[in-house]
Parts: structure tokens; sequence; C-alpha cells
């Protein structure tokens, strides 16, 4: 049910929740424990910056035990590197697949596809553009195969923005590049989560200064439409409930601190919610949103830009969160960690991160097969005549007069 709140001059309601600390929704369901061996999915996981702590997490979250029972690890990257980075951080030793083309993977053990060629001078905790220049060839073999059908997801490393730039990658970001190389036309969306938290975001990596300017009607309509149907296809939830993030404080106090909300953000919500059928609630003050822990309350939050999502999601979840990107026929996770420069080669990195973007991107996985299988049609197949077993009610012809 919904509640609304008049807003004073502007004219316009806003959509509020009644406060609830529970939802009827088919909550976020976490299959991984099920899955069988017979089952498994084939998981590219890409190295990162090669001076950073992106082959040290990797390594050790593949290395797990019970990480064989969930899926089929793939990492891409250089055996050299990979010793390297083993050796410095003393990790113990085991045993790795290692092979030129993924068509030659092994499933009872991790494994490596040798996609770096050329010699990379390791420079553990420095940025260089050779280790820009690593990053790139695993993350492009990765996606090479992913779009091939060899794997199934794809996990990538934490990257240098700065370094990974070449004329191969003109992008600001993984979102940005993935969104070119493997959208099929479809829009990307960045979206922070961990299992009762999930922050999505109007403009992604954007300089603050452009983000007003960047925000329309339709823009954000389009960006709810899309994370709506997100966290039904890939969480799994029925019926998502999702806030809305004002732009300026306080909501823009009726126009007093800014006209976004009363202008843009107000009417897209209520577009949103007549005529897409999207849950939307608020916009809220961010501060004060998180400070008091509404997030609970909801299954998806919209910010409007970059920090205003992932400082507070960072703040709330930085061991075990994950960077999703929606809205592309690929599926691809993240850690919500940077290269980690500063403790790179120490063996101290936490792998929490990359070991919860290996089961999310399992999660997400299972439940788009099961979504779409729900939506298929059985009633061709349960509908027969008892006489005849072998002859099928034909459903798609109206009666005849």
């Amino acid at each position: 049910m919904l509640s609304t709140k008049y807003c004073g001059d502007w004219k316009k309601y806003l959509i509020l929740p009644i406060i609830s600390l529970f939802t009827q929704n088919t909550k976020y369901c976490n299959t991984r424990m099920t899955d069988n061996k017979n089952n498994r999915l084939k998981v590219g996981i890409t190295i990162g910056d090669s001076n950073g702590i992106g082959i040290e997490v990797a390594l050790k979250a593949v290395c797990l035990p019970e990480m064989m029972d969930l899926c089929i690890p793939v990492i891409y990257g250089s055996g050299k590197l990979v010793n390297y980075h083993r050796n410095a951080c003393n990790m113990p030793n085991f045993s790795i697949n290692h092979i030129k083309s993924a068509a030659n993977i092994k499933d009872n053990m991790p494994n490596l596809v040798e996609c770096i060629d050329q010699e990379i001078k390791v420079e553990l905790g420095h940025p260089s553009k050779q280790a820009g220049v690593a990053s790139f060839l695993a993350l492009e073999s990765a996606v090479r195969d992913l779009k091939s059908g060899l794997i199934d997801a794809l996990v990538t490393g934490p990257i240098s923005k700065e370094n990974i730039q070449s004329e191969q990658f003109k992008f600001p970001g993984h979102t940005e590049y993935l969104e070119s190389a493997a959208g099929d036309g479809e829009k990307a969306m960045m979206v922070m989560c961990t299992e009762n938290l999930r922050i999505a975001l109007a403009t992604i990596h954007l300089p603050l200064a452009q983000v007003p300017s960047a925000l329309s009607i339709d823009g954000i309509r389009e960006k709810l439409h899309q994370f709506n149907d997100s966290l039904k296809r890939d969480f799994f939830i029925n019926n998502p409930r999702i806030a809305v993030l004002s732009l300026n404080p306080h909501a823009g106090e009726n126009g007093i601190l800014g006209t976004e909300e009363r202008d843009i953000i107000i009417p897209a919500m209520q577009q949103s919610l007549d005529e897409d059928g999207v849950q939307c609630f608020g916009p809220y003050a961010a501060d004060g949103f998180f400070g008091a822990r509404h997030y609970r309350r909801f299954d998806g939050v919209l910010a409007m830009y970059h920090d205003q999502g992932l400082a507070p999601f960072k703040t709330i979840a930085m061991d075990e969160g994950v960077n999703f990107t929606a809205g592309l026929p690929i599926v691809r996770t993240s850690p919500d960690h940077g290269t980690g420069y500063d403790i790179a080669g120490q063996g101290i990195a936490n792998e929490s991160s990359m070991r919860h973007a290996i089961y999310t991107a399992i999660d997400v996985c299972r439940n788009r097969s099961r979504y779409d299988e729900s939506g298929k049609n059985p009633l061709p197949k349960l509908f027969q005549d008892r006489g005849r077993d072998n002859v099928k009610l034909d459903l798609t012809k109206g009666e005849k007069d």
C-alpha cells in the first residue's frame, strides 16, 4: 500500500511508504548452496591491475575448497604474474590448470587462461602503464570468451582507470566499456549490492559539476524502469520497492535549496508509478535516509550520483560489497574496492568482496534462468484431452461459432 504526503507549493505528491520493517516480497534467493557439481557455472575472473591486490584476492578466493563445489573458476592473466604475487604474498601452493584457451577448461581445479604474452614488469604498489596493459589484455580476452559462451559470467579485478587508458580503452571504467563491448545496444546500470542492500546510480562516472544537467525526467524514469526490471530478474524480488534519493540537501526544501526535486525527480517518479507500475518512494535526503537506516525498508535505492550512493554503501558493507553491472545481456560483477596499492604484495588483502562478487555472479545467472523459466507459458504442456493423451489443447484458437 502507498500513502501520500502533500509537499507545500510544489503541488506535487511525494510518494512515501507506510513504515514497515517487513515486506511481502519474495526475497533474494541464495541459490549457491543448492548447486551441484554437474550444474556448475564457469566464472571468468580478470586479474585487474597487476601492481595492485587483484591477483592476491582472486587467488585467495578461488583456492577455498568450497569454491570448486560452487563454480569452475577461470582466471584471465599470466602465469608469471600469478606466481610473482603468490610468492610475494607467501601464499600456499595449489594446483592451477594453465591453458591457452578457455575451450580447454578443467572442471576439477581452478583454471588460468594465459592471455598476456608480453613481458610485464611488476612494481607492487606503484601505478604503471604496463600494469594497465596487462589489465586490459585480461579483460579483453575474458569478454571475448563471455560473448562466445566459453564462460558463463565475469568477475573483474580492480583496475586503475588512468593507467588502462589506450586506443583500445577510452572509457571512464569497466561499466562503460562493457556496455560498448558486450551490451548489444542495451544501457548499463551500476548497482552496488549486498544480500540486503542494493544501490543503483542515476549517473555513474561523471564529474559532480555535470550531474544536475545530466538529470532529466525521461532519464530518471528510464533508470527506475531498468532498476525495477533488474530487481525482479537478477535478484528474483517480486514487486520491488525502490527508494529515490534527492539531489539537493534536505530534498531541496521546496525549491529553496534547488529545484531538481520539484522539476525533475518527482515528475519522473510520478510517471514511473502511474505509467510503468514502479513502486518508487521519496525523494529522500541522503543523510537522514542512511543515518536512520531507512534503506532497510526497501529492496533498492536509486542515488543521483556516484559518491551519494557509494560512500554510504562502502561504509555499511565494505568487506562484502559487490559492484554489479545491470541492464546488459551478460553477467558481470566485481569487488567494491580499488587497486589497493598501499597494501599490494603484503599478503594482507581481504578477499571477502572478491568472494562475494563470485557468489553474486552465480546467483544472478541462476536467478535469470529461474525468472525466465517462470515467465514461460506452461499451459500447452499441462492441458491435454484426457481421452486422447497425444493431442494437446490449442489455447491460441478462439471459440468457433
